[in-house]
């Protein structure tokens, strides 16, 4: 740390109880100076040799016979202007980081300036700043900081304006020329723990580009944020190293920001920090990441930020949302909310994300003309899968509340629903977990929900559990099992018109197939298979994967047992009429999933020509 001593002559400042100061001396004093509540007994001539103020006010004193000037409203109060006595007297003055701006202030206040002595206190404190504390990256830090208890004055010495220029422009300075201390908590390095065998004793890391962040953690907003300001201003710095600075200030100021909360305390203060990083944030994406972005809206939700912070930070959350965990994106309801999760605000961020992939259109005035400029979406495949992937995890999560409305549920799923994935086992991990604890949920609500579903995207092993999940209504139970077979028969090299013709229909993955939207009886939707439908079921699966290791002939045979024992099974749930009821000879196509096409499959066998049926009785 800088400092600087002026003088020469020994300290005499004695105190007599405390709220006396004096000045050890053969001569009596002559005048009192009163600072708040404190008496400077004083002598005249050394005091009005260098400072006008009090020169004014002994004349003022004098003439109405009184001894004693009160100056209470000095900047930095009595120790400020002892200071400045002792400058007066000559005595010993030490100045440094911590009272140069108080000892300024009140120097300021007493107008000693050059036009009263030459060599005047103001001039040389102005020397000492200027010549060594703003050269210095710990001292301008510091300096900066006790400006803020001496307001307005030290802003209109624009000692704090100094101050922040220094620190911006070090900030700004190539690492290769740092050469001064700073603090960097960073993980130690092998020399650093004496555990490198190469090391010789001198230190060759390089300055991290981030140097200076830590130091800046210590600054107040208001100061932080003209320093960050003044910072950017330059253009030498990325904005990486920018978005680096803020988080370290959010996390270093907002207790339990880490934990995506704020611990009690000054609201209002917290708010003042949330609002100013937000607004600091680069415009940039990918400045900082999306982990912190959504840690920030958590906090503004927390503190109550305004609209227009909160549409800020979910519009650059929607902007890189594939960076997202399904963690991140839990976020927590307003008090006073039944559901556990913020789900409207999830919401708002897809729609932000998917917004990207939309034409944008852009009404730009041209004398009387409005030109309309297009641009073509920007999202990748990849990005949209991953996103895809985290809404699957994040209903995963959110299934769980028991307040949590099917309607929430079944738009948050629609609303990705045209992103193309590879596979919907995610989609179905969200669906069993929300039938799993909503079980009291009606028929229309269970079928919406089920219809999120293609089943014809489920693994091998989504396809085993489903065939055994209770849960799940039979008439999808049944789109499973077939779809298996499809599966199956696709991967063993059959050819598809081996399969019945209802099948090869959902082999050649018409949509009418699952995402129709024709009615359906209820009842199907609904009905829940018992524990020996499923273990039926199961061995149904287990025979269609058998039939594609024997002969055609043997296989037609298997085929047409398999469908039948399923007639029979559907029709002990008395929904056989409706699950096969087809309007085939009415010379419509009215299946609406899979499961008509099941009946489509079944009334193909049973249509079959004379001689086939022959053929397969004798094979019997």
């Amino acid at each position: 740390m800088k400092f600087m001593k002026l003088g020469s002559k020994p300290d005499s400042f004695q105190a007599d109880g405390n709220n006396v100061r004096y000045v050890a001396s053969e001569l009596a004093t002559d005048v009192i100076v009163v600072v708040d509540d404190i008496k400077f007994h004083l002598h005249k001539f050394p005091l009005l040799s260098k400072s006008a103020c009090l020169q004014k006010l002994v004349a003022t004193a004098n003439e109405a016979n009184n001894n004693e000037v009160d100056i209470s409203d000095i900047p930095g109060g009595p120790s400020a202007f002892e200071t400045c006595a002792k400058f007066c007297y000559g005595m010993t003055v030490t100045l440094n980081a911590y009272n140069v701006v108080a000892a300024r202030c009140a120097a300021e206040y007493l107008g000693m300036h050059e036009s009263v002595e030459k060599g005047n206190f103001v001039y040389k404190i102005d020397v000492f700043i200027s010549s060594s504390i703003l050269r210095s990256w710990k001292d301008s830090t510091i300096v900066l900081q006790t400006t803020k208890s001496l307001l307005p004055m030290s802003e209109e010495l624009k000692v704090a304006s100094h101050c922040i220029e220094a620190i911006a422009t070090k900030a700004c300075v190539d690492v290769s020329k740092v050469d001064w201390s700073y603090t960097y908590n960073r993980k130690k390095l092998p020399e650093e723990n004496g555990n490198d065998p190469n090391w010789n004793g001198v230190r060759t890391r390089a300055v991290p580009k981030d140097w200076w962040v830590e130091d800046l953690c210590e600054l107040e907003i208001d100061f932080y944020k003209r320093c960050i300001m003044t910072i950017k201003t330059k253009a030498i710095l990325s904005n990486e190293v920018i978005g680096e600075a803020l988080k370290a200030y959010a996390y270093r100021r907002l207790s339990g920001f880490s934990k995506g909360m704020i611990q009690s305390g000054n609201v209002g203060k917290y708010r003042s920090i949330v609002d100013a990083v937000v607004w600091l944030l680069p415009a940039e994406k990918g400045s900082v990441s999306c982990s912190f972005l959504l840690k920030l809206l958590k906090a503004a939700i927390i503190v109550d930020s305004g609209d227009m912070v909160k549409a800020q930070l979910v519009r650059r959350i929607g902007q890189q949302l594939e960076e997202a965990s399904v963690n991140d994106i839990l976020i927590r309801a307003p008090e006073g909310e039944s559901t556990m999760y913020d789900v409207d605000m999830v919401h708002k961020i897809i729609e932000e994300f998917l917004m990207q992939d939309k034409n944008a259109e852009t009404d730009v005035p041209e004398e009387h003309e409005v030109v309309e400029i297009r641009r073509p979406g920007v999202l990748s495949d990849a990005s949209k899968l991953m996103v895809a992937k985290l809404m699957d995890g994040y209903l995963t999560e959110i299934a769980k509340d028991h307040n949590l409305p099917v309607a929430k549920f079944v738009d948050l799923a629609k609303l990705v629903s045209g992103i193309s994935r590879p596979t919907h086992d995610g989609l179905y991990r969200a669906i069993d977990m929300y039938l799993m604890e909503h079980q009291a949920i009606s028929k229309s609500e269970r079928k919406k929900i089920c219809k999120l579903m293609d089943c014809r995207k489920l693994s091998v092993d989504a396809c085993m559990h489903a065939v055994q999940n209770e849960r799940l209504p039979l008439r999808v139970v049944v789109q499973v099992l077939f779809f298996e077979q499809v599966r199956v028969a696709a991967a063993s090299g059959s050819s598809t018109p081996d399969l019945p013709r209802g099948l090869k229909d959902l082999n050649n993955g018409s949509r009418r197939s699952s995402r129709s939207a024709a009615t359906n009886p209820e009842e199907d939707w609904d009905a829940v298979a018992t524990a020996e439908e499923l273990k039926a079921l199961k061995g149904e699966l287990a025979a269609l994967r058998l039939s594609n290791g024997v002969g055609g002939s043997e296989r037609n045979g298997i085929d047409k047992a398999a469908i039948t024992k399923m007639k029979g099974l559907l029709k002990s749930k008395k929904i056989f009429a409706k699950l096969f009821t087809s309007k085939g000879g009415q010379g419509e196509n009215s299946g609406s999933d899979s499961s008509e096409s099941l009946g489509s499959a079944v009334l193909e066998e049973t249509k079959s020509t004379p001689s086939r049926n022959r053929r397969n009785s004798v094979s019997q």
